[in-house]
């Protein structure tokens, strides 16, 4: 039995199985015939040649469908997410990560907003064999049965909650934050998260998913983008600009420097008066968490506008992937060291 952790984001698709880990732009494509294969340099990396044959269709994902689809197909809207989007990216992900026939128990999350609604479509969606056909950079063609046997759908902060708590074999690692007060706030790419885990209790009055997310700072971006180019620049293509600061359009360098620092402030404001408002009332908050990976690149202007003790960002670790190692740590916790529970409402 392998036990897998995969965190099916708008913006990106992260997943682990505890020693390898993946991620990828939650982006696919029709998939086409790609005339040469072969590496233009030989020092190019292959990793994200993501191709998938599932249902009789056959996918690019990720910075393949980028580069080679003609019909690309990207969302912000959650039902549509979970209906069109979550099983190819899932599958891609497991498919990649785990061998042919092995059973496997999944551990994923849902935004809090979107829990009870779509939880058990989810697993649904994901429970049972599947069988698809993999395609790697070569062109080289390997059928693969992914037997997802379980599936624990959790709110997805409490990834990040786990990942803090628990060590690798999912035991109890830093009884200290089991004991205390604990807010947490998740900023992913379409929505932020907030929880409170107060001594391991979930707290319904303290949490809350809203719209913002880091796509609303790129969609100002991108609108400035069109007023000055002409050119209608999708969301998903602008996470390497906005990390260089420009993007260049038909041979024009447009600067993004001001503009990204202007509205990474005007978001992270935002995201501090909604933590004053929905935690007016928790002024006894041990520790605060910054996390996600729009947490990571919110952070320095998020920092110094929370109330309280924020546990400091690692900017060493990939802040996106987080989550998806609380999960896996929890599926450790739940499926290989015994049961233990996930926070109980107060």
């Amino acid at each position: 039995m392998e036990i897998l952790g995969i965190d099916i984001g708008f913006g990106f698709t992260k997943a682990t199985n505890g020693n390898d880990s993946l991620v990828f732009k939650s982006v696919y494509g029709e998939a086409t015939d790609v005339q040469f294969r072969e590496l233009i340099l030989a020092d190019n990396d292959q990793d994200d040649h993501l191709q998938l044959d599932v249902d009789g269709k056959s996918y690019f994902l990720g910075e393949l469908a980028e580069r080679q689809s003609n019909v690309r197909f990207f969302t912000l809207d959650q039902g549509q997410f979970v209906a069109k989007f979550v099983k190819i990216l899932a599958l891609s992900a497991a498919a990649r990560l785990v061998g042919g026939h092995i059973p496997i128990n999944l551990v994923t999350g849902l935004p809090i907003g979107y829990y009870q609604k779509y939880k058990k479509d989810v697993a649904g969606i994901l429970l049972g064999e599947h069988r698809v056909v993999i395609t790697d950079a070569a062109g080289q063609i390997k059928e693969k049965v992914v037997n997802i046997n379980k599936v624990r759908v959790i709110p997805q902060p409490f990834g990040s909650m786990f990942n803090l708590m628990l060590n690798d074999l999912g035991e109890l690692g830093d009884k200290r934050l089991v004991k205390e007060k604990i807010g947490i706030i998740d900023v992913g790419f379409r929505t932020s998260d907030y929880t409170i885990s107060d001594k391991m209790r979930y707290s319904e009055r303290g949490s809350r998913t809203t719209d913002s997310g880091i796509a609303r700072a790129f969609n100002v971006i991108a609108t400035k983008l069109r007023e000055d180019s002409g050119v209608n620049v999708e969301l998903y293509r602008l996470y390497d600009a906005v990390d260089r600061g420009f993007i260049k359009i038909r041979g024009k360098e447009y600067d993004l420097k001001e503009l990204t620092e202007q509205v990474f402030s005007q978001l992270a404001s935002t995201v501090a008066n909604e933590v004053d408002r929905l935690w007016a009332d928790d002024w006894d908050i041990d520790t605060m968490v910054i996390t996600g990976g729009g947490g990571a690149v919110l952070a320095k202007y998020l920092e110094t506008l929370l109330k309280g003790y924020v546990m400091p960002v690692d900017a060493a670790k990939d802040a996106r992937l987080n989550n998806v190692f609380g999960y896996r740590k929890f599926g450790k916790h739940l499926w290989a060291r015994g049961v233990v529970p996930a926070p109980a409402a107060t």
